[in-house]
């Protein structure tokens, strides 16, 4: 199948790194402040549903998160927070930020198979300062040729990246957590891709078993059985 490839792109939230967990954890302290206006499960969705409404705003990332947080608390405390709630929803998105990098396991083996004989790039979405950051602590740079912080990941947005590679879909594979943004929209456009499954997924990121049954793809279990693949 990959014969053809000349560019292989990593997502980087749970892909190269831990991401997700970070925002499981900063969602049930965020809910044990706001135990007195709702139950966790209510607080859960009520989140959820402002972050989706806020992505046109803020984009993906943890301070468009942060953003959201302040916002559900104040809708669902009728606008009687205490200040001091506040301080503490931010310093949840402080924390969050300052995270240490925790590489998933084998993937400084992979990158250094992979990058003597093909192009390595990070393509991932979010907040460009926050994925600048965390490259840079990640210690991986030096692995990639480019890198690039898209504000969505839809098939639109992948042909672009690759009219700016100067190369061909079927040279293009990416590899990525999410079917959803890192998988379906690069078949769809006669681009190849490898599905690496994290523990834990966003529900906005989630798709029904039916919609991914139709397309071609690997799916491995951990990054090192991406090098059986080559």
């Amino acid at each position: 199948m990959y014969k053809n490839i000349k560019v292989i792109a990593f997502d980087a939230d749970d892909t190269l790194w831990v991401n997700e967990t970070y925002f499981r954890e900063a969602e049930h302290q965020f809910a044990k402040l706001l135990a007195k206006y709702e139950t966790e499960n209510k607080i859960d969705q009520e989140l959820f549903r402002k972050e989706i409404e806020n992505l046109a705003y803020y984009g993906y990332g943890v301070k468009g998160f942060i953003l959201s947080m302040i916002e559900c608390a104040l809708e669902l405390s009728n606008y009687k927070i205490n200040p001091k709630t506040i301080e503490a929803i931010l310093n949840i998105g402080k924390k969050m930020l300052n995270e240490p990098i925790e590489l998933l396991d084998g993937i400084e083996e992979v990158l250094s198979s992979l990058q003597d004989r093909f192009k390595l790039i990070v393509a991932t979405k979010g907040d460009l300062l926050d994925q600048e950051r965390k490259l840079e602590k990640s210690n991986l740079l030096n692995y990639f040729h480019h890198i690039e912080v898209m504000s969505d990941k839809k098939e639109k947005d992948y042909k672009k990246l690759i009219k700016h590679l100067d190369i061909h879909p079927s040279e293009f594979l990416m590899i990525g957590n999410s079917l959803k943004s890192d998988v379906l929209p690069l078949i769809e456009i006669g681009a190849s891709a490898i599905h690496i499954p994290f523990h834990t997924t966003w529900a906005h990121e989630e798709i029904s078993e039916e919609a991914s049954n139709n397309f071609k793809y690997h799916t491995v279990a951990n990054i090192k059985d991406v090098l059986r693949l080559f």
